[in-house]
């Protein structure tokens, strides 16, 4: 048995979280996302239900490769077939986990699975022991926990640990638990089970009511040791319990929990950046602990008290989850030794090919600036376009527009294609409008655009212009990010990183012989990649 006072923290982002709708990621995302995470020293990755889809298994099989130190778990239902995939996707990681799950409330069990009591402790035990024979780990989730019987769902918790289940997962699976019941049912469940000595509990709740991370944190007071949640709480519906929220209450509070666990929290913050960069998704500015307007203070009073001490109004500093200050000026006369070792300080890790290709486009930006910020160098990387250009992507060449509130907005277009390159003249309602539509001619796959964002990345008139667009071809939503000082420019750079996303799920849909792998399951999350659409919107921007 571990650790009594050791927190474990298991993090979904890869299989809950990239579920929800616009969080969708490719094999090397996944990968590059699951490093991270190894970065910031989660003790469980949970890679993908490995039975989904042909793109599933391989991402778990690359990620329990990948990594070396977390372990490695696949989602399977309780079914033979779910657990072989789940087995042959995470057999060769080094430390891998069969994660099984299987309803437990009265209404999963009449209205979902149609099956009684009886029948579905039955196949939690003969699955759960199948597992077991497999895999030296396996963790077995009783869905909708929180909505069972407590003396039914004891007497699961106990007859899975004796099939071999080794962590035992009570999950809000609706978000419908309030603090004080949820602690109370893990309490009941450490109590009355006798066996529970030789299990881990653990908790995985959702935030429909916002109280994923108050509930989580009430389960851990009762006697959970095992903590499930995703980087920025991302997931189905409002999501799941935000691990870096989980993580610097514990540690901001020890005299409440007083527990330990193997996180690194200065990894918090660029983990939470990466998942954004991602998947195009902007993180909130009142987001706790990772947002930008956290560590802000506007009001003068509080001005005033940061002054005299910052504990005043902080209760953990910037520092703790990885937001560095520095007093490095960067500028168009800085070499590139200084521009590698600011991008080191700052937390990435990149080969002399991609800091080549950033380095360039940071000489770009600062004969456009007088000086580049630290948040004009986050931009820069994680708009992806200095790193992510192949031979099979489009990039931007040129461009030119004519636009004026009398006239129609004209774009002429240039993109390079490996060697070759491609251009168009579109017209439109505004300049943005006109530049799209000439993308989409020459790539000539149609799309709209669901959502435009534009915003200032840093202060002052030579700003960096950071815009965030979704579009979708009718198969999914696809999302991209862009910066430069030219909001043109950067919209067409959005734009072309969701093209380029768009089109390589369009081949990857197509090596699999299908136009989406999507399956139904009974999960309270639904498997799929992408969101359907019904119909398709105008460009318009």
């Amino acid at each position: 048995m571990a650790d009594i006072q050791n927190i474990y923290f298991f993090d979904t982002t890869l299989r809950d979280g990239e579920q929800a709708p616009g969080y969708s990621m490719n094999l090397d995302e996944k990968v590059r996302m699951a490093k991270q995470l190894e970065a910031l020293g989660v003790d469980v990755i949970e890679a993908g239900f490995a039975i989904a889809s042909p793109g599933d298994f391989e991402s778990v099989q690359a990620i329990s490769k990948a990594v070396e130190g977390p372990t490695v778990a696949s989602l399977s239902r309780a079914l033979q077939k779910d657990i072989d995939a789940a087995w042959n996707a995470v057999k060769e990681a080094g430390k891998p986990r069969i994660h099984t799950f299987l309803a437990t409330s009265d209404l999963h069990l009449e209205y979902k699975l149609k099956i009684s009591r009886e029948t579905a402790l039955e196949k939690a035990v003969k699955m759960v022991a199948y597992a077991r024979n497999l895999c030296p780990e396996v963790e077995f989730s009783a869905e909708d926990a929180f909505r069972s019987d407590l003396d039914y769902l004891c007497k699961v918790v106990e007859a899975v640990i004796d099939a071999g289940a080794t962590i035992v997962n009570l999950p809000d699976t609706v978000g419908y638990a309030t603090p004080l019941e949820f602690g109370n049912m893990i309490a009941t469940v450490m109590n009355k089970v006798p066996n529970i000595d030789k299990a881990i509990i653990s908790v995985h709740c959702h935030d429909d009511l916002g109280l994923a991370v108050a509930n989580s944190l009430a389960g851990v007071a009762a006697g959970a040791r095992q903590i499930e949640g995703t980087v920025c709480g991302i997931g189905e519906r409002a999501g799941n319990a935000s691990l870096e929220e989980l993580a610097m209450a514990i540690r901001t509070r020890p005299d409440v929990y007083p527990y330990h666990y193997n996180l690194n929290t200065e990894e918090i913050y660029r983990t939470a950046r990466l998942l954004s960069s991602i998947t195009g998704v902007k993180i909130a500015p009142n987001k706790a602990i990772v947002g930008a307007n956290a560590f802000a203070h506007e009001s003068g009073i509080h001005q005033h008290g940061m002054m005299a001490n910052a504990r005043t109004y902080e209760i953990m500093t910037p520092e703790s989850v990885g937001i560095k200050k520095t007093s490095l000026v960067l500028g168009k006369h800085s070499g590139q030794h200084a521009f590698e070792k600011r991008m080191e300080e700052l937390g990435y890790t990149l080969d002399a090919d991609q800091i080549s290709k950033l380095f360039s486009e940071f000489k770009n930006v600062a004969d456009r600036k007088k000086t580049v910020t630290d948040r004009d160098l986050v931009a820069l990387v994680e708009s992806g376009s200095a790193i992510s250009q192949g031979q099979d992507t489009w990039a931007l060449d040129n461009f030119v527009v004519n636009s004026g509130n009398l006239m129609t907005s004209t774009a002429c277009v240039t993109l390079r294609k490996g060697d070759k390159k491609y251009q168009e003249v579109a017209s439109g309602t505004g300049p943005v409008y006109s530049a799209l539509r000439a993308v989409e001619k020459i790539i000539k796959h149609p799309f709209s655009l669901e959502d435009y964002q534009l915003q200032a990345v840093t202060e002052h008139r030579d700003a960096l212009g950071e815009v965030l667009v979704k579009i979708s071809d009718g198969n999914g939503f696809y999302r991209g990010r862009g910066v430069s000082t030219d909001v043109i420019e950067a919209s067409i750079l959005s734009c072309l990183a969701a093209v380029n996303r768009m089109l390589d799920a369009k081949v990857s849909a197509a090596g699999q012989g299908n136009s989406a792998s999507v399956m139904s399951f009974e999960n309270d999350m639904l498997v799929g990649h992408s969101d359907k659409m019904n119909g398709k919107g105008e460009l318009n921007a």
